[in-house]
């Protein structure tokens, strides 16, 4: 499939997602989204952190403050690389998920560079009961959210990341890790309006504050890509279709905060 049919193909569907509601006027638009957040509490989901157990939400990390779940590390000294997701206590296969987000002042000095103004909603993860103690990063797909580091330098939002995974980009399997966007650099403290369209293991699409920025096919695993370490390796296959999964919000050394989680089955 080339590029210029994907194009079209993707704005067929995306026009199909959005008149779908209109079509049905006896939906409410309470009966068609599903609120995953109910702004006051972390009722629903499931913290894990790297060398610590499921549901040992460390240092209070995932907190509610003002409405929005916030990442805090206001109780950490040091870092150590305690990568951390909140998951959502179900899976989703084929779905439209919107959030808001923007990152806060917090940062710790010793998590790598890459992760500052640097976080991430994860999906079509592996049940984080499956998670070992000593796992790194789920595996699953990332909507991966950046934002500007002040050195002068473009950083999209809204790119795809694959620990663990793969995904078909352009027609053809990509190796790469990430996936860039094509979305404007935004400013740290600023909200953002995120979206991921979802139809199981076939379309995806990254939209920031409405607009399409990345659209990719045929998610799958594919451990032998290095970047999840210390899973257990009998739960998965190589190249076997990730048809759907579980969505978490990530914690990896910077600080942020989400807001208006809401999906929508497809």
């Amino acid at each position: 499939m080339n590029r210029s049919i994907n194009l079209t193909l993707s704005s067929i569907i995306i026009m199909t997602v959005l008149s779908c509601g209109e079509s049905k006027t006896n939906e409410s638009e309470s009966e068609s989204w599903q609120s995953l957040f109910d702004g006051e509490s972390l009722n629903g989901w499931i913290p894990k952190f790297h060398k610590h157990e499921v549901g040992d939400n460390f240092g209070e990390t995932f907190r509610v403050v003002d409405g929005s779940i916030q990442v805090n590390y206001d109780q950490y000294e040091v870092f150590e690389e305690k990568y951390g997701h909140l998951f959502y206590k179900e899976p989703f296969s084929s779905f439209h998920l919107k959030w808001e987000y923007r990152f806060t002042d917090q940062w710790m000095a010793d998590a790598p560079d890459f992760t500052f103004r640097n976080s991430g909603v994860m999906f079509h993860s592996q049940d984080p009961k499956t998670i070992l103690k000593d796992q790194d990063w789920p595996v699953s797909v990332e909507y991966q959210m950046l934002a500007d580091a002040e050195d002068g330098k473009p950083r999209p939002t809204g790119n795809m990341c694959s620990p663990g995974t793969q995904v078909y980009f352009e027609g053809e399997s990509d190796p790469r890790h990430c996936i860039n966007s094509n979305s404007a650099t935004f400013p740290w403290d600023e909200w953002v309006k995120a979206e991921l369209i979802v139809y199981g293991d076939s379309l995806v699409f990254h939209l920031v504050n409405g607009d399409t920025v990345l659209q990719y096919t045929k998610p799958h695993q594919k451990l032998s890509g290095g970047v999840a370490n210390g899973y257990q390796s009998d739960l998965f296959e190589e190249d076997r279709p990730l048809k759907s999964g579980y969505i978490g919000l990530q914690a990896e050394g910077q600080g942020v905060e989400f807001k208006e989680i809401k999906i929508k089955k497809l």
